[in-house]
């Protein structure tokens, strides 16, 4: 059970730090950018964006959360059933924003620029971008305190 708690937690970092770069990267640079395409080649820009980000985001969101869920059930000792659970929940967090605010947005856009559905992207993803980051912060404070890796 220990090994399995600390596959969780190097399966966790390797997953949730890079979606800490790439949702900074998309809050700062790429959902900013989609108000700058013309409104002839958007339907076209935003295809794309999605197909590829999806490439990205998608297999790690999926292994992230799987071992999120395993923290709570495995977990290394030295990590706390409060530290395995907020790191759940922050992860509960960014799907739910995910698929609940963010998707449906992309949807809309994808029919074509919307100043609206873009401006509550942005707004909205603010969720995503602190849940990741809270989730990396965590992830390197638990690594602090876990002398057994």
């Amino acid at each position: 059970m220990v090994l399995m708690g600390k596959i969780a937690l190097l399966a966790q970092l390797g997953t949730t730090l890079p979606l800490v770069g790439l949702i900074w990267f998309v809050q700062v640079v790429a959902y900013p950018q989609f108000a700058r395409v013309d409104v002839a080649s958007f339907p076209a820009y935003h295809a794309a964006h999605a197909t590829l980000i999806s490439y990205l985001v998608g297999p790690l969101m999926v292994v992230e959360l799987g071992a999120c869920l395993l923290m709570v059930v495995a977990r290394p000792p030295s990590v706390s059933p409060s530290v395995a659970v907020a790191g759940l929940a922050l992860c509960a967090l960014a799907w739910g924003v995910t698929g609940l605010v963010s998707v449906p947005l992309h949807e809309t856009l994808g029919r074509g620029f919307d100043t609206s559905a873009h401006a509550r992207l942005v707004s909205s993803n603010w969720l995503r971008t602190l849940a990741w980051t809270a989730r990396g912060a965590l992830l390197l404070w638990t690594m602090t305190r876990t002398a057994e890796l």
